[in-house]
């Protein structure tokens, strides 16, 4: 029974994990195990699942040791690179990444959007940007590194590559002079920047950048002015940039990903922009210490017009104005008001400029407008204004813009080229002398008045007041200019009187005339604009002999009643005129204008001078 019960238990062991199975006995198996087999038997009977259990935890603790021993030295590791960068980017100062990491390139393009009641202007500014942050940190590639060294910068790479762009927000910009003058303030909407490592050379990695800035410039004019005057006289201009905030954030606008977490921000940012005034063309070459030239310079007028339309006088102009940018800027802007006054400060016209766009070497601007009512008592500077344009002369302008406040700039109007034809055919009809103590003369004075090219204005003449030189014979190309007054005063007499004049006509008060519009005559439309008769009567002029010229007056009477053909009297002289212009309000009333020139030439013989039937002095200006 007991070998059936060890058969048995044998048997049931054959299925259990590590148990080895015995052979059965035979006649030569020795009845006493040896010792070597019986320590086999019982170490494989203590071998238990515990015992295994035991095996794997110890081998799972061994790994897992192994394995944080590892992580841990990597963390320590990373955390050493992460700490080396950090300590690195911390030692950045904000006016290294603009000077030297952050590079500009442009405007190319700039777009005046609008212009607010206060002079703020928004524009829209294309260029191109490009943030080389591998300079910045210092982890571009280079030949000279060492193993290491070329490791730890290929992570950082690496990393910059990962956050790839940045958000850029920026507070209220200053741009001061270098004598610490407000020139102007900048608003930039936000800015996101792509992050560059090892950039190519040149510029073919920096990104293209269109964005919308609003500037307010200062509204001390002083200070711009002196600014631009200082720059052109030492040929170079520095701006100093002030930013009182500048917020940087990974990832681009609107975005929440992990890159959001990258934040920082800087505070009092300074840096300085400085470039070369360029040359302009037809102007002296900036930074020999000479001033800026007149705007007149600048800004050439090539048309100019008047006309009435609806009772309102319409302005237009055409004007190029020297170009400064490169040719690689472009500038658009939209219409820009501007007020047109005569010195001290009289406004005459409100014009707007039609939008233009940057042209080389000129720009053409085309301004329409119209006039001013004149305030009380400033009629006269007016006055003074076109009578020296009809006589060519130039004329002083202030041009003001509302955009920028108490800026001024002064201008010059330039004179017509040629010299205007304004009186012409002037002629004295049923002209009368009566001798004595004082010759007195009398008649009727025609005149055909056409206005210079450009001048379609309705207008009516009510008063005029000649004032002439008698000269004995053919007289000189020459007049003297008129003195303001109401009526105008008497001229002194030219010292030295010239040469064969010897006598002088002029009324003592205004003459009443009568004015009619008429058509131009065949030719004048080349440099003619609207046409006026005017017709005067005078009575009763005295016709004054000019001190010391008694010879001169004797010889000029003997011509004419001994000469066969009478004798041929030169005349020079200028004209006042009262006028009244629908659609130019004016306090006072009506516009003198003084000093128009005219001369001529009549022969005169002895039955005008003493039968006085009328006698004709054709005054061709």
């Amino acid at each position: 029974m007991n070998s059936d019960a060890d058969s048995e238990s044998l048997s049931n062991g054959k299925g259990k994990g590590k148990a080895r199975a015995l052979d059965p006995p035979t006649e030569s198996t020795p009845l006493l195990p040896s010792p070597s087999s019986s320590l086999i038997y019982d170490v494989d009977r203590s071998s238990s699942p515990t015992t295994a259990r035991r095996r794997l935890v110890a081998k799972l603790v061994y790994v897992f040791s192994i394995t944080l021993c590892v992580c841990i030295i990597l963390s320590i590791g990373l955390a050493f690179i992460a700490w080396s960068y950090a300590s690195q980017v911390s030692q950045i100062s904000p006016e290294t990444v603009l000077n030297e990491a952050m590079k500009f390139k442009g405007p190319s393009r700039v777009d005046v959007l609008n212009v607010t009641e206060s002079g703020g202007i928004w524009t829209r500014i294309d260029g191109q940007v490009g943030l080389d942050a591998g300079r910045a940190i210092g982890v571009n590639s280079d030949d000279n590194d060492s193993l290491f060294r070329e490791m730890w910068k290929a992570f950082g790479r690496w990393g910059i590559r990962k956050v790839d762009v940045v958000s850029i927000h920026l507070c209220k910009i200053r741009l001061v002079s270098d004598s610490d003058e407000l020139l102007a303030t900048v608003d930039i909407s936000p800015q996101q920047v792509v992050l560059t490592v090892d950039p190519p050379y040149g510029s073919s990695w920096l990104q293209s950048l269109s964005t919308t800035v609003f500037v307010e410039p200062t509204r001390n004019t002083t200070d711009l002015v002196s600014f631009f005057s200082d720059a052109w006289r030492t040929g170079t201009a520095m701006v100093n940039i002030q930013v009182g905030t500048v917020s940087v954030q990974g990832g681009p606008l609107g975005d929440f990903s992990w890159r959001n977490k990258i934040y920082d921000q800087f505070f009092d940012v300074k840096t300085f922009v400085a470039f070369h005034v360029p040359q302009l063309p037809g102007l002296p070459q900036p930074g020999r210490g000479v001033p800026f030239p007149p705007i007149a310079d600048l800004i050439t007028l090539e048309s100019f017009s008047v006309s009435t339309v609806d009772d309102q006088l319409a302005v237009s102009a055409r004007a190029t104005l020297v170009d400064p940018a490169p040719l690689s800027f472009n500038f658009t802007a939209p219409p820009l008001p501007f007020t047109v006054s005569l010195p001290p400060d009289v406004p005459i016209a409100a014009v707007t400029t039609a939008p233009f766009t940057t042209t080389h070497p000129n720009i053409t601007i085309d301004v329409t407008g119209s006039a001013l009512s004149l305030p009380s008592g400033s009629s006269h500077l007016l006055s003074t204004f076109l009578s020296r344009y009809l006589s060519a002369l130039p004329n002083a302008i202030i041009l003001s813009t509302p955009l920028i406040s108490n800026l001024n700039i002064e201008a010059e109007f330039p004179a017509p080229h040629p010299r205007p034809r304004v009186l012409r055919n002037v002629t004295i009809y049923d002209m009368k002398i009566k001798p004595g103590n004082v010759f007195l003369a009398s008649g009727i004075v025609y005149a055909r008045v056409v206005l210079p090219l450009g001048m379609n204005i309705s207008l009516d003449v009510t008063h005029v007041l000649p004032d002439v030189l008698v000269f004995d014979g053919e007289a000189p190309d020459t007049y003297w200019p008129r003195l303001s007054g109401d009526p105008p005063p008497t001229q002194p007499l030219p010292d030295p009187l010239p040469e064969r004049a010897f006598a002088h006509i002029r009324p003592d008060d205004w003459l009443e005339s009568k004015c009619a519009s008429m058509p131009l005559e065949p030719g004048e439309e080349v440099d003619g604009g609207a046409a006026y008769a005017v017709t005067a009567r005078i009575e009763d002029v005295p016709l004054e002999v000019l001190p010391g010229r008694q010879t001169e007056f004797s010889n000029f009477v003997s011509k004419v009643i001994f000469g066969k053909d009478g004798a041929l009297a030169g005349l020079v002289g200028t004209v006042a005129v009262e006028v009244e212009v629908p659609g130019l309000p004016v306090a006072e009333g009506e516009l003198v204008l003084e000093g128009l020139p005219f001369q001529g030439s009549v022969r005169i013989g002895k039955k005008n001078m003493f039968r006085m039937p009328g006698w004709g002095w054709p005054f061709d200006v």
